[in-house]
């Protein structure tokens, strides 16, 4: 675990002596609302959110933010194989399972790569200088919570 600890530092340290840098992790929904069937990614994924608060903190005066990206349900290749596996394993079709996941999302609709990417591409940008140490969830409304 030292030598990305290392690696992440020198990083930072490189981002500090040019006066900008933008790091964004991405990570998952499941940091603010854990996924039963993930529990060891939960817990990785929380401890990930913890160490980047402190290291955005200590990087901001220096125009090096670090944030992390939650994503929730994106129309990818993964996302297909989740709905596909649960297909397989019930006795619904592939078809009844994606629209039971679909729907049960405010938006009524998957994500978008383009979406998830425009929203990274705006946190790499000068622009989001201000915006550091922060979990940007990223899900149609999915997650119940206010905070």
């Amino acid at each position: 675990m030292l030598a990305p600890i290392a690696l992440i530092k020198s990083t930072i340290d490189g981002m500090i002596a040019r006066k900008f840098g933008r790091i964004v992790n991405i990570t998952s929904h499941a940091v603010k609302a854990p996924v039963a069937m993930l529990a060891l990614s939960n817990g990785a994924r929380s401890g990930l959110t913890g160490f980047v608060a402190g290291l955005a903190r200590s990087a901001a005066e220096h125009n090096v933010t670090v944030n992390n990206l939650l994503p929730g349900t994106f129309d990818t290749d993964r996302l297909r194989s989740n709905p596909a596996a649960l297909a397989r394993n019930s006795s619904r079709s592939l078809a009844e399972v994606t629209e039971e996941v679909r729907a049960s999302n405010p938006s009524k609709r998957f994500g978008h790569p383009d979406e998830f990417g425009a929203t990274c591409t705006f946190l790499c940008s000068a622009q989001a200088s201000y915006i550091t140490g922060q979990n940007i969830l990223i899900d149609g409304g999915a997650y119940p919570g206010a905070f």
